[in-house]
């Protein structure tokens, strides 16, 4: 495995990173948390980055995508993360199509996956019902009928819920919340009788809702895979968004570093460069070595998943990733905030946008304390 970005992966870092700055820079999730935009994301500009493949990069040829691999949509990711622009990328591309790829039969990847990729559809993952994460807890019920299924239950925090125009619901169709056994894929029409969707806004100002499923029919077809047997999928499709969600941190973090760097050599004070102060020059080269080892992981990671080796721990990388990125994007976001002294704590400086970013995702997916648990028991601790 290489740590150094090849040719290819290079120039898409640089369009993306380009195109982020220039039409999606923080200023865009500013405006929508000021104007309470419902929608959660501009469909212009998510378009736009549809045009440029990112939606199709990890989607296999065969069903319209551009097969990229993980590596390049991680590159995509990483840069999403340095202006927090808010996209469907993971609820839609990274969750929901990694499920349906994983899943489905060859007809509903066929009928779903080129959809997303041509940005025609956005489709919400439906997983958690608790306040923490813990996918084995599905409660939700599919029941068996003569025409397909009947899903009853509550989902809560989906994001990009309220722009959705279908769901992939996790589902139990047999055994009780806990058990890896019986639980189930759906994909559901978002406007099927019986769903009814709570708008939230997140404390990062980005869209999600909770989400009733009242008595829901769904057609047979609905289901992905083989009734009671969707664990396994549910599993890697996670622990691939684990993944994808922790080179998005790597982006926050980086971006965040670079600030502080770019005022510790502005900003002076007693008629000196902060920066010259030891003290500051310690906690910026903690700062450094944390994300190094962070973009190493996060590499390393991606790599394992576009290499497909069977015999490597995609799990344990997973939750060893989630993990880091949790703990260190904390770190980060609190040092960037402090290291800029009273402006930091200041509407009008964008740092507070990614500390509040770096709180949403250290919760999703799960937080650091249950990834070093799942860590040390995937390595029999």
């Amino acid at each position: 495995m290489s740590l150094v970005l090849n040719e290819d992966q290079l120039m898409l870092q640089e369009s993306a990173r380009t195109f982020c700055r220039e039409q999606a820079p923080v200023a865009v999730l500013r405006s929508m948390r000021d104007t309470r935009d419902s929608i959660g994301y501009p469909k212009a500009l998510w378009q736009s980055m549809v045009e440029l493949g990112w939606a199709g990069m990890a989607i296999p040829e065969a069903f319209g995508g551009f097969e990229f691999g993980y590596s390049g949509l991680g590159i995509v990711l990483e840069e999403t993360g340095r202006t927090l622009v808010p996209t469907p990328l993971v609820s839609t591309v990274l969750l929901s199509a990694t499920a349906i790829n994983l899943a489905g039969n060859d007809e509903q990847k066929s009928r779903l996956l080129p959809a997303v990729v041509a940005g025609e559809s956005v489709i919400a993952f439906a997983l958690e019902e608790t306040t923490f994460h813990n996918p084995a807890r599905v409660a939700l019920r599919a029941v068996k009928t003569a025409e397909g299924y009947v899903l009853d239950g509550q989902k809560k925090f989906v994001l990009d819920a309220a722009a959705a125009d279908s769901f992939v619901v996790v589902a139990r169709s047999a055994g009780k919340p806990g058990d890896t056994d019986g639980i189930s894929l759906f994909v559901v029409d978002a406007n099927t009788p019986g769903i009814t969707r709570q708008p939230l806004s997140m404390v990062d100002s980005r869209s999600a809702a909770n989400v009733s499923f009242d008595k829901v029919a769904v057609p047979a077809s609905a289901l992905l895979g083989n009734e009671g047997a969707a664990w396994p999928a549910l599993e890697r499709t996670l622990d691939i968004a684990r993944i994808g969600l922790s080179a998005e941190m790597l982006g926050s973090i980086q971006e965040v570093f670079e600030r502080v760097v770019d005022y510790l050599r502005q900003r002076t004070q007693f008629g000196v460069q902060i920066g010259a102060f030891q003290a500051l020059q310690h906690r910026a080269a903690l700062m450094y070595s944390e994300i190094e080892l962070c973009k190493s992981l996060v590499r390393k990671a991606l790599s394992e998943l576009d290499r497909g080796d069977e015999t490597e721990d995609i799990a344990a990388l997973a939750s060893m990733c989630k993990a880091k990125l949790s703990e260190v994007s904390a770190l980060i976001s609190n040092e960037g905030v402090q290291m800029h002294g009273g402006i930091g704590m200041t509407d009008e400086f964008d740092l507070g946008f990614f500390l509040k970013r770096a709180r949403v995702a250290q919760q999703t997916l799960g937080d650091a304390l249950l990834h070093r648990d799942r860590y040390a028991s995937l390595r029999g601790f």
